[in-house]
């Protein structure tokens, strides 16, 4: 690790900031999003992403090995392990944390591939959310829509679960009146997630031009989707329903599968 400034207080301007973009599950000031852990630190740079700064502990400095490249180097700053304790947004903090540029995506770039959107309705669990993004990553999904009343995408807990899947999946933000008439304008079939009607995934066609619409936990999809959605349901036997991120990683991996293996 180069040579760094570092922080004694808690009053310091950027450990305030970072404290405040925690707690309010979402970015700096300035923009950045708050990456914890040396996964999360690698994912980021993997992805192209600048990063701006990185806090690490005098534990966890020896432990940096990251390449950061040619380009404009991050700024290191050295914390103490108190006080990165009361920044940090994990259980069992590594001792590292990242401000990183997250990316930057456009309308045209979730239809850039011939391959399923997932929209989140309302979903309020950051760990749902997170993994519902790792999930689709992994199964080829094109993008998400993420509609406004979503958990932040951004909040360090989304991003957790996502293992840095959202520094790659591209995503855009809309209201729900928004978000359908983007993919009706698209020509795309509109399937909602349901525990108890619908075809199940096996039987409908996810090789067209199709979203899967992910509902809030407690309260399923909002009316606007449930009107122009066709319902798509998972056979379970045992439990009466799976959660979010369960329900939409089953019916993701069908589509895969129809599509055939990436």
């Amino acid at each position: 690790m180069n040579a760094a400034s570092s922080i004694q207080s808690a009053h310091n301007p950027l450990v305030r900031e970072i404290r405040r973009a925690v707690a309010r599950g979402g970015l700096t000031r300035g923009g950045l999003c708050v990456a914890e852990g040396f996964h999360l630190l690698e994912e980021a740079l993997r992805s192209g992403l600048r990063i701006d700064t990185v806090l690490a502990t005098e534990r966890a400095a020896p432990e940096l090995r990251a390449d950061f490249g040619r380009g404009r180097k991050p700024r290191f700053v050295r914390i103490g392990e108190s006080l990165f304790s009361g920044i940090s947004a994990t259980e069992h903090a590594q001792g590292v944390l990242a401000l990183v540029e997250p990316p930057q995506w456009r309308e045209q770039d979730l239809f850039a591939r011939r391959a399923p959107l997932v929209v989140l309705d309302r979903v309020q669990d950051p760990g749902n959310a997170g993994t519902i993004a790792r999930a689709a990553e992994a199964f080829g999904a094109a993008g998400i829509l993420w509609v406004k009343g979503t958990v932040a995408q951004w909040n360090p807990k989304t991003l957790r679960a996502s293992a840095g899947s959202l520094f790659r999946l591209p995503v855009i933000e809309a209201e729900a009146a928004e978000a359908a008439e983007m993919l009706q304008s698209r020509g795309a079939a509109i399937r909602i997630t349901s525990p108890r009607e619908g075809a199940p995934p096996w039987e409908l066609d996810w090789r067209a031009p199709c979203a899967l619409v992910i509902g809030n936990e407690a309260h399923g999809v909002g009316s606007e989707w449930a009107r122009a959605g066709e319902p798509v349901r998972i056979p379970t036997a045992g439990v009466e329903s799976l959660n979010a991120a369960s329900a939409a990683a089953v019916v993701l991996y069908e589509a895969m599968r129809q599509r055939g293996a990436p």
